[in-house]
């Protein structure tokens, strides 16, 4: 008797199937589909699996509120007969939608790859992101079914004391506000607990080798004011792995002098404040106001300085460099940037202020050339660390950003003048005499003839997600889409509402997977090109100049061999 009651397997699958809202079905498809079209990077099948279940629950999420929506205003519904044919007919059409899509998914994602000089990804591609996005895509239309459902309970019983449409107001609002509580106060703060453990940890871990500097004169050394466990790991490779003497004397075909490197770390001291004071007196005990070149560095969410920055503005001046930095986080720079951007500026403002008065308390003609350093979320506080009233006041001399992070508001308001027909990605400002911006290839004299007595230059990327990352991708084309687009960006690549937010919200963790020269990853080459133009370092020659990018480029080379190596 059990056996005659019980439903068969076939109808419960129906009836399960019958329970998805078509509409919601119909526009996670659409999305789904356009979750495969190209963005700023390219992801790897597992990035791009997550991405497209992530589209196919917005969708699925949108569908359905449009529904509520329409019962919500009591606007009528066609008839059971059109709606059947209407379904059959649209249901078909999304499919053969998302099939092409699935077939094209190679090709867009091969355009990025071929630009960025990548292998192409195999044939099988669209079929792992296919089963990835099902999956994940399931389990949040299955969440997004249960709020549906918790909707439900709720909208019955506010209704029974109030009016329904009143009840459909109030029993959203609480409900969004329910969902958006949770994910701050604990899934945020979890994953945030997580990720602050995980890379303290890989800040305090230190590897065999690294020991402290013997030199008096380097940071970190016995007769230090900066002990060297104070410093996190990324301080340390920046004291210790810089070029020397030796090495930059070959380079330059002249005689050279030792670096010098000033960094303290978060547990040098406990304020930023108490940390500049520290960072300036072992720059002045070292000697760097007796250098000719002094820069103010600002490092990325995790205390790192890119070596493609600060070794070729070494190189380009002998040595006869002084360069400082403070810890400010160990988080990375895109997590930083979510949980508090103005910890960078905060930073940069204090180390650069303490530099800065006593730089200014020299005699001018005894000092060094001032200028400012920071990549991603270092450019970030570094733009913002010198004032239009300490330019006026006694003027540094110029400043290298790179990769300028999407919250920079200088880098904003300075791209938001450019000079009208120029690109987003290639601003030209005025008459370039004090802001240039180039690229992957030298655009810098490009810009004018002119340079001023103050120079300052960024360097972007085009297809450099932490650039052009915004909000109002969710609901407006950006400009960077506008003709001519730049080179590392796919012509394939498309603006849709919503979905090309969450594509390049998915481009902001793998910003730097790229090869240099694109991406968030920038080479030596575009730095030798910056520094030269706004430091004039002497005695180089443009064949000379191309002799230290060869150099540069060959010693990644060798570094990217040794580690696929394992040596």
């Amino acid at each position: 008797m059990m056996s005659e009651t019980a439903p068969t397997p076939p109808s419960l699958l129906r009836r399960q199937w019958d329970s998805f809202s078509f509409i919601g079905l119909v526009v996670a498809t659409l999305f789904f589909a356009v979750s495969l079209t190209p963005s700023l990077l390219p992801r790897h099948y597992p990035v791009q699996g997550i991405l497209s279940g992530f589209a196919l629950a917005a969708g699925y999420s949108i569908g359905v509120g449009l529904v509520l929506l329409w019962r919500y205003l009591e606007l009528p519904r066609p008839g059971t007969r059109l709606e059947s044919v209407s379904r059959r007919v649209t249901g078909v059409a999304v499919a053969v939608v998302a099939v092409i899509f699935l077939w094209r998914d190679t090709v867009w994602q091969n355009s990025i790859r071929e630009r960025m000089a990548m292998e192409p990804v195999a044939s099988a591609y669209p079929l792992h992101v296919a089963a990835i996005a099902a999956v994940v895509g399931l389990a949040f239309v299955m969440a997004t079914r249960g709020l549906v459902r918790l909707w439900g309970v709720v909208h019955v019983r506010i209704s029974r004391v109030v009016p329904r449409r009143v009840s459909y107001v109030l029993t959203t609002l609480l409900v969004v506000t329910a969902v958006v509580m949770f994910v701050n106060r604990v899934v945020a703060r979890v994953a945030l607990h997580l990720a602050d453990r995980a890379f303290l940890r890989i800040d305090m871990a230190v590897d065999e080798g690294m020991s402290a500097p013997q030199d008096p004169l380097a940071c970190g050394s016995p007769q230090s004011l900066v002990p060297w466990d104070t410093i996190g790991r990324q301080g340390k490779e920046f004291l210790l792995k810089g070029p020397s003497a030796e090495t930059i004397r070959p380079l330059r075909g002249a005689s050279a002098r030792q670096p010098l490197r000033v960094y303290a770390g978060l547990g040098s001291r406990e304020t930023m404040a108490d940390r500049a004071e520290l960072a300036l007196a072992e720059l002045q005990r070292c000697g760097g106001f007796e250098r000719s070149v002094l820069i103010v560095a600002t490092p990325t969410g995790t205390g790192w300085l890119d070596p493609a920055a600060v070794d070729t503005v070494e190189a380009l001046h002998g040595g006869d460099t002084a360069i400082v930095s403070m810890q400010y986080s160990y988080l990375p720079s895109w997590i930083t940037i979510l949980v508090d951007p103005n910890r960078s500026r905060e930073a940069a403002e204090a180390l650069f202020g303490a530099v800065y008065g006593h730089w200014k308390s020299l005699p001018k003609d005894r000092r060094p050339r001032l200028y400012l350093h920071g990549l991603s979320l270092g450019s970030l506080g570094s733009e913002s660390s010198a004032d239009l009233f300490t330019i006026f006041e006694d003027p540094i001399h110029g400043a290298v950003w790179s990769g300028p992070p999407f919250p920079s508001t200088v880098w904003a308001h300075a791209v938001e003048g450019r000079n009208p027909g120029t690109p987003v990605w290639l601003p030209v400002i005025r008459d370039g005499s004090m802001l240039r911006f180039t690229g992957r290839e030298n655009a810098l004299r490009d810009a004018g003839r002119r340079w001023g007595p103050l120079r300052f230059v960024y360097i972007q990327h085009a297809s450099d997600p932490m650039v052009f990352f915004r909000t109002d991708l969710l609901y407006r084309r950006p400009e960077w889409l506008a003709e001519p687009r730049g080179p590392d960006v796919s012509p394939y690549l498309r603006w849709y509402p919503v979905v090309t937010f969450l594509q390049v919200l998915f481009d902001l963790p793998m910003a730097t997977s790229t090869p240099l020269g694109y991406g968030h990853n920038y080479d030596h080459g575009s730095y030798i090109d910056a520094w030269r133009e706004v430091t004039e370092p002497a005695g180089w020659t443009d064949a000379g100049i191309e002799r230290l990018k060869r150099h540069f480029a060959e010693q990644v080379r060798k570094e990217a061999s040794a580690e696929g190596s394992g040596t």
